[in-house]
């Protein structure tokens, strides 16, 4: 019998520790290169011309089928599935029943009785869970689920979809050359089926950092054939394809909060136990990383709640769901505040020139994406040393021209302009993630700005969507 994520928690003596020292560093993009041209040209191109993001190979997708599954979904899930109909989708967000939130990922209805959930692992297990667990009257859900796994953990390398984004300001001039006609007016997170190149694509509107554009995919066999014509297409409208270093950044202008850690790893209530006694020390929760300055006394130190990611406009009591009772609590509670931070030119200069010193050294920064383990949680402080918050996601715009992170932090202590400080690098010269080098701790101004940071993304998302800048990154 295989190993279960509870025995494997319980074979550890602090699980912070063991989180922070596992051997693995920040999510990997394969299936592409690095880059295609430079990062810096890449990140440029979705701001000023058109970009193709290939997103056939990272993310996990389970196709849940059945007569219940609407209301499966629906009862794992916090937000609304008021008029959530064929062709259409919407992020699904997932907390446990003590209210913390698992993770997202986008939420597809293709026919009757038929969805898939496309994205990172936890929220997609969690409803693996839920499929075989009894429903609250004891009796089974009446659904199927089969889940393609993603590239890196497969050894045909053969997916059920591929799966394409492109955005951009020029993206809809592109896709309507591929198509040879005007592509159709859908709103946002509406769905149809287009034609390219003579095979059926369904398409996704939606946006990234504020710009138009479609999520596009079919059946593997299709990949080469839609992807060619996209690439054709592009030629005259500047389409550049972006790389794996590019990607994971797009996230700092849009500002959606892609690392919550899945609070999987304590809560008593008999569903959380039989949750860990179902997953395998080898699932998402075993086998991620946590990085960064922040350490707490507890692994509950990581735990965030919907409102504290910017996703408390979509909690909906409207309907029966895991943790309801939780978050009914703790609506009405003070809760962070997701915001920008835009370091300090001077001082991230101060930092990157340590490294060209003999003696004492600050945490690297790659570019563009600085993060290095999954989960990355660095400690946000008042100039006068106050602990504030959090920042989990760091790294360079160059659209913006500065390094930027995702923070959430006090809202008492939230005012545009005022400046704060980033606590850069991990306590006592380091963990042992093959990622972190010996380095110290050293403080980084930095600004309190909004969230998105792109001027573009703050006026061209839809009203409902401004404040979860859920985009291309997933």
């Amino acid at each position: 019998m295989s190993e279960t994520l509870q025995q494997k928690l319980d074979a550890q003596g602090n699980i912070v520790d063991f989180l922070r020292n596992q051997q693995v560093g920040p999510n990997v993009y394969p299936g592409v290169p690095a880059e295609y041209s430079n990062w810096r040209n890449e990140q440029r191109a979705w701001a000023k011309t058109a970009v193709l993001f290939n997103q056939s190979y990272h993310m996990v997708e389970l196709y849940v089928r059945g007569p219940e599954a609407f209301q499966l979904l629906e009862y794992t899930a916090i937000n609304s599935f008021k008029n959530f109909t064929v062709n259409k989708a919407k992020q699904y967000v997932p907390v446990t029943p003590d209210g913390y939130v698992i993770g997202d990922v986008i939420l597809f209805y293709l026919a009757e009785n038929e969805f898939s959930l496309v994205g990172r692992a936890p929220a997609i297990e969690w409803v693996e869970f839920h499929a075989q667990y009894p429903k609250p009257d004891g009796s089974k859900w009446n659904v199927t689920v089969e889940r393609d796994e993603r590239t890196a953990m497969r050894t045909d390398g053969v997916r059920k979809n591929y799966r394409f984004q492109l955005q951009g300001p020029n993206a809809m001039k592109v896709l309507e050359k591929a198509m040879g006609q005007t592509p159709p007016d859908l709103k946002f997170f509406n769905m149809a089926h287009i034609d390219i190149a003579g095979k059926d694509v369904i398409a996704l509107r939606h946006g990234m950092a504020g710009q138009p554009g479609y999520e596009l995919f079919g059946p593997w066999e299709d990949y080469a054939t839609v992807h060619g014509a996209l690439v054709e297409a592009g030629k005259e409208f500047g389409l550049a394809l972006v790389g794996g270093r590019a990607y994971s950044s797009n996230t700092l202008e849009s500002g959606w909060l892609p690392s919550p850690l899945p609070a999987f790893y304590t809560g008593d209530s008999q569903m959380m136990k039989d949750f860990r006694a179902w997953a395998s020390a080898n699932s998402y929760a075993g086998m991620c990383s946590i990085g960064g300055s922040y350490v707490p006394d507890s692994i509950e130190g990581y735990y965030l709640t919907p409102w504290d990611i910017g996703y408390g406009h979509i909690v909906k009591f409207d309907h029966d769901f895991v943790g309801r009772e939780a978050l009914e609590k703790m609506k009405d509670q003070k809760h962070k505040q997701k915001v920008t931070l835009a370091l300090d030119n001077e001082d991230m200069t101060r930092v990157m020139s340590s490294l060209f010193a003999n003696g004492d050294r600050a945490k690297y920064f790659e570019f563009p994406s600085a993060v290095y383990a999954m989960h990355p949680f660095d400690e946000v402080r008042t100039v006068d040393g106050k602990f504030i918050g959090v920042s989990t996601w760091v790294g360079y715009s160059s659209n913006e021209g500065k390094m930027l992170t995702l923070a959430m932090i006090d809202p008492d202590e939230v005012e545009m302009g005022k400046e704060v400080k980033l606590v850069w690098g991990e306590p006592n010269g380091g963990t042992s993630k093959p990622t972190v080098e010996p380095h110290v701790q050293t403080e980084i101004k930095a600004v309190i700005s909004p969230v998105p940071y792109s001027n573009v993304a703050r006026t061209a998302y839809a009203d409902s969507w401004r404040a979860t800048g859920v985009g291309a990154n997933r």
